[in-house]
């Protein structure tokens, strides 16, 4: 950068640049821009924007901090960027994640809530990620997890998750609006093409058909008969009630429960023979209909026994015990089979813990109040819950020991209060005597 020679007027009236002034007078104050700032800060200030322009486009893998919506800044990932419309030829939007939080908190920020003097050169992907894991408390794991199970959807080995992060890395859906709430969606969901420049869809509370404008729901709600999922109530208690699905009766309505889902759940499938698949939808009900708060999937015939595919709580609906609920509940379909279930596997560390927790407070409620020796078939007979996950569940919680060639159960009534307490409560009881329901296979 060129010197900056501006004129000045010295004592005896001559002209001499500022630099020539300097030169002379060693005790010269610090000069000032025409703005009133002292030149060095306007040429610092000058450098500073400089080299913020040069890093600008900021490139897909930067890392910086950034204002989230709690005012305060927070490290990203930026995952891709987008031009500005009618900007200049450094006017982005940036797609970022936010590495302390979980991937549903992606979105697109503007430049300004960018801290540029923070960018970082690429950091290994792994041991971020170990990072991450340590900064998360066991609270707000359990946060996590009471609010979003993932099931049975987490057979991806490391190529395939990187193939799926990389094709759902940026939400499609902005929000959606479902009966009277307006919810934030979580991740990608693969809607067909048309409404790819959708950021809102509007969707049928009750069909679960999805529109791209208000004017179309309201159009359709005259129209729409349902005030309830189209299949069989199996259950009513009070308020609650529990629709059958049949996937190969009612496909459309299968395939739309399977769009919706995939807007808050991150690895799920997304199954298109809906055919083969039962969907048990849980409502709260009113005068004005039956509204969906929560699902879970099930094969109609499955050889592993599994009795649950898929699971999610609608976000306004969570942390109000529902999730506890819809496991509960694919247990008592399992005791009606006359069968033992368990949900489908793998199983994501998440889901494992909705699970674990569900299984302590079955089995421990039982052996506080069975008197003498009980064994984990006799428990699995009384509970649906397979053997494998009754010995997994008490050797996590020391309370099983081999001898003599045996597993025995050894039930201190202390240690089963102590791990009581650490499961938590267990949510919305399931009314078994208001369950009128009919297995699949029995089924003409």
């Amino acid at each position: 950068m060129g010197s900056i020679d501006t004129p000045t007027i010295t004592e005896n009236g001559t002209t001499q640049s500022h630099t020539a002034a300097a030169a002379a007078d060693g005790d010269q104050k610090p000069l000032a821009s025409s703005n009133g700032a002292p030149a060095e800060m306007t040429l610092e200030l000058e450098a500073t924007k400089k080299r913020r322009a040069s890093m600008l486009p900021l490139e897909v893998g930067t890392r910086v901090m950034c204002r989230w919506r709690d005012g305060k800044y927070h490290p990203v990932k930026v995952i891709e960027r987008r031009k500005v419309h009618y900007g200049g030829p450094n006017d982005y939007e940036y797609y970022v994640h936010y590495t302390e939080f979980n991937r549903r908190l992606d979105e697109w920020v503007k430049l300004e809530q960018l801290d540029l003097d923070s960018v970082e050169t690429v950091v290994d992907e792994k041991v971020e990620d170990k990072v991450t894991s340590l900064k998360m408390t066991r609270h707000q794991k359990r946060k996590i997890d009471e609010t979003h199970v993932e099931v049975g959807h987490e057979e991806l080995d490391a190529a395939s998750l990187r193939e799926h992060e990389e094709f759902t890395k940026v939400k499609n859906i902005a929000t959606i609006e479902l009966g009277r709430y307006e919810i934030e969606t979580w991740y990608f969901s693969p809607f067909p093409p048309e409404y790819n420049d959708s950021l809102k869809l509007y969707f049928c509370e009750f069909c679960l058909n999805f529109m791209k404008r208000k004017e179309q729901l309201q159009r359709h709600m005259r129209k729409c008969d349902l005030k309830h999922p189209p299949g069989d109530e199996i259950y009513r208690s009070g308020t609650l009630s529990m629709f059958e699905v049949d996937g190969k009766k009612n496909k459309v309505y299968g395939q739309n429960l399977c769009y919706l889902a995939k807007l808050f759940l991150d690895h799920k499938t997304l199954y298109y023979d809906v055919d083969l698949f039962l969907f048990y939808v849980l409502c709260e009900c009113d005068d004005r209909g039956c509204h969906m708060v929560g699902y879970f999937s099930k094969e109609k015939h499955s050889e592993e026994s599994y009795n649950l595919a898929c699971i999610l709580t609608l976000p306004p609906y969570q942390r109000k015990g529902y999730g506890k609920f819809l496991i509960a509940f694919s247990y008592e379909l399992s005791k009606k089979e006359g069968k033992v279930g368990t949900p489908e596997r793998p199983l994501s560390d998440l889901g494992l813990l909705s699970y674990r927790g569900y299984w302590t407070r079955v089995l421990l409620d039982i052996l506080k109040k069975h008197k003498g020796n009980i064994s984990i078939k006799e428990l699995s007979d009384m509970t649906a819950i397979k053997a494998e996950d009754i010995l997994t569940t008490l050797q996590s919680l020391e309370l099983i020991q081999y001898r003599k060639g045996q597993h025995v159960i050894c039930a201190d009534p202390k240690v089963l209060d102590r791990h009581l307490k650490a499961a938590g409560r267990g949510g919305l009881e399931v009314d078994v005597s208001k369950l009128i329901w009919t297995p699949y296979k029995e089924q003409s």
